[in-house]
């Protein structure tokens, strides 16, 4: 078994799954996760249902890092909508260094885990809107 520098409770675990498979018909969703960098692990933070990226931004913390799974409502080209899962890296430049380094440590065992592919790094949150989204995913 490889060694963790941050644990990954099965209580995120099962609210990544239950997250992953809920029905979605309308609107983006969101579930933000960070470390606790006193106990190692990870905790949930809040979830959001029918959030706009706008209002997203607003919610996540301008001085700590975030792990973010957002499934995001998606219009093709073609008229169809799907909700895609995207793992949103937040982690702004005026991070304090020590929670950044735990986080960024932490964060290909927490991609591996919640089984996301698509990766969206946020270092400035005026970098994280719709438009950008909408440019990453069509080249998926």
């Amino acid at each position: 078994m490889t060694s963790r520098t941050v644990d990954i409770p099965q209580s995120i675990k099962d609210s990544l799954r239950k997250f992953r498979f809920a029905r979605r018909d309308a609107g983006s969703a969101a579930l933000v996760i960070k470390v606790n960098k006193a106990k190692l692990i990870m905790e949930e933070v809040e979830q959001f249902d029918d959030i706009s990226i706008e209002d997203l931004v607003e919610e996540l913390p301008e001085n700590a890092p975030r792990f973010v799974i957002l499934s995001y409502e998606y219009h093709h080209k073609d008229g169809r909508r799907s909700f895609p899962l995207v793992l949103v890296n937040w982690a702004l430049a005026n991070t304090e260094i020590g929670l950044l380094t735990l986080h960024t440590s932490a964060f290909l065992d927490f991609q591996v885990t919640a089984d996301v592919n698509k990766v969206f790094e946020v270092k400035n949150p005026e970098e994280f809107t719709k438009e950008a989204i909408d440019a990453k995913l069509s080249v998926f």
